[in-house]
């Protein structure tokens, strides 16, 4: 169990980590800071630089504390805060990555509070500092937080954008055309 709940909390902390990275430099295929801001713009927030700097600071810290194991109810919320708000930008386009859903995010939601709910493991930062197990309570009070938070900050800092005419995916298949 100790090593399914290391590969677990590596891959995921250092995918969420990665995303961060992606958000505010140009390493692991990321736009810089400006392509980061220019994202958020684009999906309708507000604050354009320090909404990137936010977002991709916190998945990189949250996720490098999640990946080690360190604090992960903290981790968790924070992992689950970020990617709360992708879930609902993604939320419109339905459930399927295909389709711009939101099928990442939610994983993105649900991992980090299993973390929570069954410790980090054995090879962790929390257990070597014997800071686990955490009541079941831990689950409920980091997933609200969290969720809380990223719905706030989407109420906060999100401005609808104005759909324009034709823009957006086609809703049925006699819509597809092809390319001759």
């Amino acid at each position: 169990m100790d090593t399914g709940l290391l590969i677990l909390r590596l891959l995921t902390g250092l995918l969420v980590a990665g995303h961060g990275v992606q958000k505010v430099s140009f390493r692991l295929g990321g736009r810089g800071l400006a392509g980061g801001a220019a994202e958020f713009r684009g999906d309708g927030f507000r604050g354009g630089v320090l909404t990137a700097l936010a977002a991709g600071g916190t998945q990189i810290g949250s996720g490098l504390l999640l990946a080690a194991g360190a604090l992960t109810p903290l981790a968790a919320a924070g992992v689950v805060g970020v990617m709360t708000v992708a879930l609902t930008v993604k939320l419109p386009h339905g459930l399927w990555v295909q389709n711009d859903g939101y099928e990442y995010p939610l994983f993105l939601v649900v991992v980090p509070s299993a973390l929570v709910l069954t410790g980090p493991g054995r090879w962790s930062v929390d257990a070597l500092l014997h800071l686990t197990p955490w009541p079941a309570w831990w689950l409920l009070l980091t997933t609200a937080g969290g969720v809380g938070s990223g719905l706030a900050v989407r109420a906060l800092l999100h401005r609808p954008v104005p759909a324009k005419a034709g823009t957006g995916p086609p809703t049925h298949p006699s819509d597809i055309r092809s390319e001759p």
